[in-house]
């Protein structure tokens, strides 16, 4: 009998597990054309599975023609194309006890991960309160479709809480929510035109990156310097919207100053371009007053302005929004195929947390911790690791990059770390060119990690690059 001997060690179904065993073989070229498979009994027995588990996995192939049948005698394995499939072992070969991120989460002990908040602050209770409030019989309305922009009571709060907070000139009839930022972003190059030149930061935030790549538009990366993208890059080039993050560059950290903000709203009217600006971290600085929104200088209506509640509430409930200039949200309007992405109910429910209080006393309370775990992680850099490493990110944000003295590759800086328990994130990705990076960094985050885990993550990572 041919020898079949899988390891069905997974959670899926175990016909599954060998119709893809079976599959890979064939494709591989490790079981031949014309080979004749074992009975569906013989092989049954000797997997000790059911005959009903085999006969799935076989009509399965037969389905695809991975086999065909001879009457009275069998299935057989089809010819298939010489080259076709990559050559190599099987994908069944040495299988893993557990996949990879659970064997990661076996291992890891401290993870710096730029994108969670810290979840222990949340008021749970007062927002199931809320939520359950917003399901009333009274709010029958919110379980039918609603206005495109979003609901126009929170959108009026956003308007006045964007004004107080970020300096943002705009009225709620600007304000369009839409279910995050890559939503967002479709939208906006859909008004501006999709033949149109983009540019933005170069590193950026990658999935903007791809996003625009998806979207079939040319995208021009720009460099930066010490006060952001520069300028000079975007003039007499014919693009006609650069995508920014002037009040927390991401990832390098950077904060715009006034003049280079002044220069960029220029070449905007100059050039009658747009200015896409993601304020994404915006309500956390740790050193000074936050540092006013770009939108608020423009006087022109050159500046689309982005925002969302991921990091300030929760990532998972997908509430972003942005203020488009009058020209873009007259533009929208016309476009009636638009229809609201984000739950009702999770609008009401963000409407009544902010009426009711909440919203500024979780905010201000997720702004105290966050400046207590910053603090705490810089003084860890410094007193443990010292100027062995660089250190960038201004005094806002949940994130912190680090360029170690040592020669490693980004990836050995990575993989050193994580054999000590600790999980740090690449920043190649968010360059166009990876390969011109000159020197390695890392991205650390630390909004989720209690500040002795940060203590200690930042001990191990000394001993993991400088050996101690």
């Amino acid at each position: 009998m041919l020898e079949i001997t899988p390891n069905l060690y997974n959670q899926e179904p175990l016909y599954l597990q060998l119709y893809n065993y079976l599959k890979a073989e064939i494709q591989h070229g490790n079981i031949v054309a014309n080979t004749k498979l074992p009975s569906q009994r013989s092989l049954a027995k000797h997997l000790h599975i059911s005959r009903n588990t085999v006969d799935a996995a076989y009509q399965q192939l037969l389905a695809e023609g991975y086999v065909w049948s001879k009457e009275r005698e069998g299935l057989y394995v089809a010819a298939l194309e010489k080259g076709y499939f990559q050559m190599g072992p099987s994908l069944f070969e040495s299988p893993p006890l557990m996949s990879q991120p659970e064997q990661e989460l076996m291992t890891i002990k401290y993870d710096f991960n730029y994108g969670d908040i810290n979840l222990k602050d949340f008021p749970y209770k007062i927002w199931r309160k809320l939520t359950m409030q917003s399901l009333n019989e009274e709010n029958a309305h919110l379980f039918l479709y609603g206005d495109p922009q979003g609901e126009l009571e929170l959108r009026k709060h956003i308007a006045s809480y964007l004004y107080e907070a970020r300096g943002v000139q705009c009225s709620a009839d600007q304000i369009v929510i839409g279910a995050g930022l890559q939503h967002l972003m479709g939208i906006v190059c859909n008004l501006i035109g999709r033949n149109k030149l983009f540019a933005m930061e170069d590193p950026g935030y990658y999935r903007v990156r791809y996003l625009l790549k998806d979207h079939g538009i040319k995208m021009k990366p720009i460099p930066l310097d010490d006060q952001g993208i520069q300028i000079d890059h975007l003039r007499n080039s014919n693009i006609k919207a650069v995508y920014v993050t002037p009040s927390h560059q991401f990832p390098i950290g950077t904060v715009m100053p006034i003049t280079r903000r002044l220069e960029l709203l220029e070449w905007a009217k100059s050039e009658d371009a747009y200015i896409i600006e993601d304020d994404y971290d915006g309500e956390f600085r740790y050193a000074g007053k936050p540092i006013p929104a770009l939108q608020g200088l423009d006087s022109n209506e050159q500046v689309i302005y982005m925002g969302t509640f991921s990091k300030s509430l929760i990532p998972s409930i997908k509430l972003s929004y942005m203020v488009l200039p009058r020209k873009l949200i007259n533009l929208f309007k016309r476009n009636s195929y638009y229809v609201q992405t984000v739950s009702r109910h999770h609008q009401h429910t963000l409407q009544l947390f902010i009426e009711s209080g909440h919203w500024e006393r979780h905010l201000n309370k997720s702004r105290n911790g966050y400046k207590r775990r910053y603090e705490v992680l810089i003084k860890a850099v410094h007193q443990i690791v010292g100027d062995k490493v660089k250190l960038y990110g201004a005094s806002s944000g949940l994130h912190i990059l680090l360029e170690p003295n040592n020669k490693m590759s980004e990836e050995e800086l990575i993989e050193t770390a994580r054999l000590k328990g600790v999980k740090v994130y690449p920043t190649s990705i968010f360059y166009a060119s990876p390969s011109e990076i000159k020197s390695a960094k890392v991205l650390l985050g630390f909004a989720n990690l209690e500040e002795a885990a940060i203590e200690r993550g930042i001990e191990l990572l000394e001993a993991a690059w400088f050996g101690k």
